[in-house]
Parts: structure tokens; C-alpha cells; sequence
């Protein structure tokens, strides 16, 4: 089997499970660090060309990273696409399942079922926070309602304050950010790069945990160690 991947997630996913299998990926797929695949572009503007002369029995794809015209040619190229749809946690469990078995994994990998346990009871914070998740600046953009990383939180004791916003990814003037007074901001490295001297300077009157944006918007094996990090980043962020 041959196997073309346009999402880092399931790169990853795959690429530690059935490595075997793997011919291309997109340029964005930075784990494994190690992995030796053609590259085919971005996962918004991927070669499909590219894509087609790796010849893959499959690609696996979705809904919200990939554009469904890209999707649509390949399969107009008689290629076979799984296109997966990850809301919540126990999603992309369910999805990740479903992708190893139809990439030919043999049984269920080992760091599926470790991550699978440590999201069965994570550690319980002292008491809910609030908090709003910029995604990206200018224009400032943050998680809304429906979005894995907003579950991740959740199960987590961070309540997002625009989960119930009629978008996924509204934009919001940062006034109105500021004015929400929530408990904590977070900022995560991805896909904008907030850091120490991009982000916090914003928010000066609220606490701020800069996380690591693979451990809060991944569903691949860095799941098995998310809630144990990034509890302590959102633990330490706020007294």
C-alpha cells in the first residue's frame, strides 16, 4: 500500500504505526522529526499533480484543513480519499482508529491506547477558568464554538469563552478580546506563533499560558502526553 497524508496529524499517526506505507506528505508535516517522505505542498494549497505521480492507493485528508476542490480532483483521478472529521476527543480517537486500520496497521498501536488512557481520567483542575484561545493576529481570530482544541480545554477546566459563537474561528477586535475579562488567555506556537514578545503584551491585564500548539490542536500520538502537559502550562499560568 501507498499512502499520501495533507494533514501533520496523521502524518504522524501514521508514520510511527505502519511507517512502511507513507510516500508523500505536505510540507507542514513536521513529525517525526526523522521522516524521509516527497513532500507535496501545503495542506491548503497541496501539488496535486505531485500527489498523483506517487501513484498512493490512498490519501488520508480532512475536512477542516484540507479544501474539498483538492479533495475532489484526486478523487476525480480515481484515488481513493479518506477525508476525517475531528471535533472532540473522543473523535479523534474514533477517526484515528479508522485511519491506521484502513492504512493496514496490524492490531491497535501501543501509544493509541496509552493516549486513550491518559484522556480517561485527566487531572482534575482545582476549579474551572475561563479563557480565550487566539489562533491567530491581525486579524486577531481565536477558537469558537465546535473546534478540538476547545474540547481539549474543556476536559481540561478551561472553559472557552467563545464556545458558543456562532463561528469556529470568529474574529474579534482585540477590545472586545481584553473586555471579556476571562481567567487566563492561552497562546498557542501554532498556527500563528505566538510567543513571549507576540502575544502576552496584549493582554497585560490577564495571565497568559503559551503552550505548545502540537499538544492542544494534534490528535496524533503527541494525545498521550497533551493532558499531563498542558494541565501544568494552564495550572502554572494562573495562581
Amino acid at each position: 500500500m501507498r499512502v499520501v497524508s495533507l494533514v501533520p496529524s496523521l502524518t504522524e499517526a501514521v508514520a510511527v504505526s505502519v511507517s512502511a506505507v507513507l510516500v508523500g506528505a505536505t510540507d507542514w508535516c513536521s513529525h517525526p522529526a526523522d521522516l524521509d517522505v516527497v513532500r507535496i505542498g501545503g495542506t491548503k494549497n497541496p501539488d496535486v499533480e505531485a500527489v498523483l505521480r506517487l501513484g498512493p492507493d490512498l490519501v488520508v485528508a480532512n475536512e477542516e484543513e484540507n479544501r474539498e476542490p483538492d479533495l475532489a480532483a484526486l478523487r476525480d483521478a480515481g484515488i481513493e480519499v479518506l477525508v476525517t472529521e475531528v471535533r472532540d476527543v473522543p473523535g479523534a480517537f474514533r477517526e484515528l482508529d479508522r485511519v491506521l486500520a484502513a492504512c493496514g496497521a496490524r492490531g491497535r498501536p501501543r501509544w493509541l491506547d496509552a493516549a486513550e488512557a491518559a484522556w480517561a481520567e485527566p487531572a482534575a483542575p482545582d476549579r474551572r477558568r475561563t479563557a480565550i484561545v487566539p489562533v491567530w493576529r491581525r486579524p486577531w481570530m481565536v477558537l469558537g464554538r465546535d473546534t478540538f482544541a476547545g474540547d481539549v480545554l474543556a476536559r481540561l477546566g478551561v472553559d472557552n469563552v467563545y464556545a458558543r459563537h456562532e463561528e469556529r474561528y470568529p474574529r474579534v477586535p482585540l477590545t472586545e478580546l481584553t473586555a471579556a475579562v476571562p481567567d487566563l488567555v492561552v497562546l498557542p506556537d501554532e498556527p500563528y506563533r505566538f510567543t513571549a514578545d507576540d502575544g502576552p503584551e496584549s493582554f497585560a491585564e490577564t495571565p497568559c499560558a503559551l503552550v505548545d500548539g502540537r499538544l492542544l490542536t494534534w490528535y496524533g500520538p503527541s494525545l498521550a502526553e497533551a493532558p499531563a502537559r498542558l494541565g501544568e502550562a494552564l495550572r502554572a499560568a494562573v495562581p
